[in-house]
């Protein structure tokens, strides 16, 4: 099964409850996704791997650590997951940028690809696969078996909050998987929302609803 960590960061729960608020409009909504994003951005790489390497400060030499050549991609699903590519980025400056559109079938309900745009090595990458939003698991899950088709080996999935029911799918499909939230709400109602939520993700960071 999938590993699940909660970020408990107060800082990440408290503009986290800013966006959660009904009356935030399209400006704060999207500079607190990206606020949160950078802030476990932070978190998801604290284990990255490191080197003592000798350099020069200007007083005398000495020995510090830096991150080994490992090679991190972020994915974000379209659309929504656009508003957390600034934040990791700050983060991680030189990781590579992937895109995944997906669409939800209105006769199956199955999500269908209309996307795909990878860095040429992305099978050589750790990919970071990011989504405000983790529901019912379909598009994570779909969007996981897009890059695994690809040759990607190691995965992790980053939202913000997300729902048991989309936890417990993912997991189940994909064990190898990491999942990394800042909250797990309680479930999800008849329309397949998450509750309490934020509501729809993508029409309050692009202000289309």
């Amino acid at each position: 099964m999938s590993k699940v960590s909660v970020f408990d960061h107060p800082m990440i729960a408290h503009k986290l409850t800013l966006m959660r608020c009904k009356e935030t409009g399209a400006k704060d909504f999207r500079n607190l996704l990206s606020e949160i994003s950078m802030l476990m951005a932070y978190e998801i790489t604290r284990d990255l791997p490191t080197e003592l390497v000798e350099i020069e400060t200007p007083i005398c030499k000495t020995t510090g650590r830096k991150v080994l050549g490992k090679k991190l991609a972020i994915v974000p699903i379209l659309r929504a997951g656009l508003g957390m590519v600034d934040g990791f980025l700050s983060i991680v400056p030189v990781a590579k940028v992937g895109h995944i559109g997906l669409y939800r079938d209105p006769e199956t309900h199955l999500p269908v690809e209309y996307y795909f745009k990878m860095p040429p090595d992305i099978s050589e990458r750790t990919v970071i696969l990011l989504d405000p939003m983790l529901a019912t698991g379909g598009s994570a899950s779909a969007a996981i078996d897009c890059l695994k088709a690809r040759g990607c080996r190691e995965i992790l999935l980053m939202n913000l909050v997300a729902a048991p029911e989309g936890i417990e799918v993912v997991s189940k499909k994909h064990p190898d998987v990491d999942i990394y939230v800042a909250a797990v709400d309680e479930r999800l109602n008849e329309q397949a929302y998450i509750v309490p939520g934020l509501g729809d993700a993508g029409d309050r960071l692009f202000g289309t609803k």
